[in-house]
């Protein structure tokens, strides 16, 4: 089965290139990976909603915000995500919303410690009928 992401192996990083049909479906896929480096997603009960609204200069900078959130809210608010749904998506503006529950470290073990999202080997591919979305994590 095709989860719509591939983890790629990098000697100090490791990435993450997310498919879809859309450009939003990409995004996506690329937060299930990052949510599958962190800890197994099927850990994860979509008890509560996160709305999430950011503003960027281009799309590679709103993949890189998109990400980043999803770490915050991990990492900051002890928040994980089981359910992502990018309800719009332009060139400089995403709209989504998210369902996950409170990080309990005895129901969700952890597997990466991811530190950052990069810049590193970014690529936003937005195809007629499928696009793509590379990027790489500091671990």
């Amino acid at each position: 089965m095709d989860d719509g992401f591939t983890i790629l192996e990098h000697p100090a990083d490791i990435g993450i290139e997310a498919r879809g049909a859309t450009l939003a479906e990409a995004f996506e896929n690329a937060a299930r990976g990052l949510t599958a480096l962190i800890l197994d997603p099927s850990s994860v009960e979509p008890r509560e909603t996160r709305e999430v609204e950011l503003d960027g200069v281009d799309r590679e900078h709103l993949l890189i915000r998109w990400l980043s959130e999803i770490l915050y809210l991990y990492d900051g608010e002890r928040f994980v995500v089981s359910q992502f749904a990018v309800h719009s998506l332009s060139p400089s503006h995403l709209r989504a919303v998210l369902r996950g529950e409170p990080f309990l470290p005895e129901k969700h073990p952890t597997r990466t410690d991811v530190k950052a999202v990069t810049y590193h080997q970014l690529e936003v591919d937005e195809g007629k009928d499928r696009s793509r979305v590379r990027v790489f994590l500091d671990i």
